[in-house]
């Protein structure tokens, strides 16, 4: 029930992640997006895909369950191209003198 529900979880934030991106696209600025929040996200992800590695139980098992592994992986690079997405806007708001 536990591996359940935290797929659950990861799928849900997956599903989220390339909305937040394409919103951060549009807005072409950086107003309403917190750099920590997002490094603090991208930090929980690798703490996350870290304790998978180091989980004997999880390791043991690989092959049956990559695919909790995979989604953390993937939200990752949602959260990191979020991040990209920032710089970009940050460029952006010093460029048009918003910052």
């Amino acid at each position: 029930m536990a591996e359940l529900l935290e797929i659950i979880m990861i799928v849900s934030f997956g599903f989220s992640w390339p909305l937040n991106v394409m919103q951060s696209y549009k807005a072409k600025t950086t107003k309403g997006k917190s750099l920590s929040f997002l490094c603090l996200i991208f930090f929980g992800y690798i703490a996350g895909i870290t304790s998978k590695f180091v989980n004997e139980a999880y390791m043991a098992n690989f092959v049956q369950k990559w695919y909790v592994l995979f989604f953390y992986v993937l939200n990752l690079i949602m959260v990191g191209l979020d991040l990209i997405m920032y710089a970009r806007n940050y460029r952006l708001d010093k460029k048009n003198g918003v910052l």
